[in-house]
């Protein structure tokens, strides 16, 4: 058994080790790219950070054909005027659930009666305007003759790929200064990005946020219509987490800077989850915005509306298959990143940076790294060989050399005669013994043989007397 030891044990060893090996590197994960948090956060939220269009369109009735002008100055205007903005907001569900502020969807929540009122200001301004005239006396001259018609309500949500969808209130809360400004809206969609609720009891001053959106400031003419689809993110910390409005609503102080537009949008802490959504600014000074004064509703008082709307926020398909995505091309592993942007866009085909990204892996896929788990079922197949081999090697060492042994003994026992009445007297030595024959030193074999014969001659005289 020592002899098969000898070469078993070693050979043994060495397949388990390549089995261990094997397992290692089965499980072994995807390199990380060195890539800084703030980046990682502004491409795992950007596709879920959406743009509203909220606003009414009036439509008006002139009654005194004698005034040719004012009849000109509504013509040029469709005999329509609108009211109403625009704000952004982010996805919470993969169904296609939205939230934002009550004050950027305020404008088809309000009642025909108020609608048109801030409608006819607007027409009574321009009258003004174009007779040089003061705004009391376009007003009594208006008023008298015109009425509104028609009020046609318009919600869209602009999604980052360039869909334009319907929205609908499902929750709504109150403008600034009247109550919680929050809502949640509902459009058509499957399989969409979405962005995970936080936790806003757990905010502490000086935590980094970042505040994604699209402001008023980052549109510009010299821009390509494409831009106005791409958010923006900016960073900052939060400056106060215990301030309230007059009505006793909870804000966050942060000086993330935000402008006209970034109402609704998301405020971002460092795990990639919403703790607020962006409401106000803080007053102007000398009549300009100063920055880094900004406030936020916190999630928690968010998470009252979502729930009224009867919302789960889960992570979508297309969010999981993204960031997988995301962390291996970033560690350079491009062919396996290949493959999750593909399945995205099987599943999402209008996600807004899906196509850029498989454009870029399909250019790198040459230089992609290696990735062991692709080589799984290899591995699987050796490790089994290698597992029977040990399994034989180690029969062959200790079961193997005890059968033998045993059958040795059990020969030598057949081979004795059992006894039977007392012990048997034991043979005489030969008178030759083995010391007489090795005087030199050496013992001859033949000399043995005639030693015994010569003794067995004896035993037998012996037995006949």
């Amino acid at each position: 058994m020592k002899k098969r030891a000898f070469f078993t044990i070693p050979i043994s060893l060495l397949l388990i080790a390549v089995i261990i090996a094997s397992f290692f590197l089965i499980n072994l994960k995807p390199e990380a790219g060195k890539v800084a948090q703030a980046q990682k956060l502004a491409e795992y939220t950007k596709p879920a950070v959406v743009r509203i269009v909220d606003y009414a369109v009036v439509s008006w009735q002139f009654n005194n054909p004698d005034d040719p002008e004012v009849i000109a100055i509504l013509e040029q205007l469709n005999n329509q005027s609108v009211v109403g903005g625009s704000g952004s907001g982010a996805i919470i569900s993969s169904d296609g659930y939205i939230v934002t502020n009550a004050h950027v969807v305020e404008a088809t929540q309000k009642k025909d009666e108020d609608i048109a009122n801030e409608a006819f200001e607007q027409v009574v301004s321009i009258v003004a305007d174009y007779f040089k005239v003061d705004y009391e006396t376009a007003y009594n001259y208006m008023v008298a003759y015109t009425q509104y018609t028609n009020i046609q309500r318009v919600l869209k949500v602009v999604l980052p790929g360039g869909d334009v969808l319907d929205g609908e209130v499902k929750s709504y809360g109150a403008p600034i200064n009247e109550g919680k400004d929050v809502a949640v809206l509902k459009i058509e969609g499957k399989n969409l990005p979405t962005i995970p609720l936080g936790n806003s009891d757990d905010i502490q001053n000086q935590d980094n946020i970042w505040v994604s959106g699209y402001p008023a400031a980052a549109d510009s003419d010299l821009l390509s219509p494409d831009s106005s689809l791409v958010s923006s993110m900016t960073a900052g910390q939060i400056s106060a987490t215990s301030k309230k409005t007059e009505q006793g609503s909870p804000v966050i102080q942060i000086n993330a800077a935000a402008t006209h537009g970034n109402s609704g949008g998301p405020v971002i802490n460092e795990k990639g989850q919403i703790i607020g959504l962006l409401t106000f600014r803080g007053d102007t000074v000398n009549g300009q915005e100063v920055q880094g004064f900004n406030f936020a509703v916190p999630v928690n008082t968010v998470k009252e509306f979502v729930n009224q709307a009867g919302v789960r926020n889960t992570k979508s398909d297309t969010d999981k298959l993204f960031q997988e995505g995301l962390e291996l091309y970033w560690g350079g592993y491009y062919k396996h990143a290949l493959e999750k942007f593909e399945a995205v866009q099987r599943i999402y085909p209008n996600h807004s940076e899906i196509k850029q990204y498989i454009a870029n892996s399909e250019k790198k896929v040459d230089t992609s790294k290696m990735l062991w788990s692709d080589y799984s079922t290899i591995f699987y197949i050796v490790d089994g060989i290698a597992g029977l081999l040990v399994l034989i090697l180690l029969v062959f060492t200790f079961v193997g050399g005890k059968s033998k042994g045993s059958a040795a003994a059990v020969a030598s026992t057949a081979g004795t005669a059992p006894s039977t009445g007392s012990a048997p007297t034991p043979p005489a030595a030969p008178e030759n013994t083995l010391q007489d024959l090795n005087n030199d030193g050496k013992i001859d074999v033949q000399d043995i043989l005639l030693a015994l014969q010569e003794h067995q001659k004896k035993q037998q005289n012996k037995d006949e007397e």
